[in-house]
């Protein structure tokens, strides 16, 4: 995560509540698309279950923070574009994902100042992972 100015902790990872507080936004994350309507594309890009998806953004999500490596010490290093090259993504998926992030984050309480800045980070990455034209 990039930052501008120095965060009130050590690290994101810390800022947010540490491994307990990352699980619970990438369930509320990940139950928020399985429920809401309006992510609907983004969902029937994950097939039809989810579980792997959860436990792989939590492990990338805790490192990316600046906690326990747990994705690369499984994976090696996280090649994001590489990886979501077989998924068609366009605006429509990078949008419902942004914005399924963002209600995760407010639902989960995720500080403002640092939702802030994680959808800003988000917003670049999920730009830069897009690979169908729109």
């Amino acid at each position: 995560m990039n930052t501008e100015e120095k965060p009130p902790l050590d690290s994101p990872f810390a800022w947010i509540g540490g491994e307990a507080a990352v699980r619970s936004l990438v369930e509320r994350f990940y139950d928020l698309m399985d429920l809401e309507p309006s992510f609907k594309a983004l969902r029937d890009a994950h097939g039809s279950t989810l579980q792997d998806a959860r436990n792989k953004l939590f492990w990338f999500l805790c490192g990316w923070l600046g906690g326990p490596e747990h994705y690369t010490e499984r994976f090696g290093h996280p090649r994001l574009r590489m990886r979501h090259m077989p998924f068609s993504i366009g605006v429509l998926e990078r949008d419902q994902w942004l914005a399924c992030m963002d209600q995760a984050m407010t639902e989960t309480q995720v500080d403002p100042v640092l939702r802030e800045r994680l959808n800003a980070s988000f917003f670049k990455t999920g730009d830069w992972m897009r690979n169908r034209g729109d």
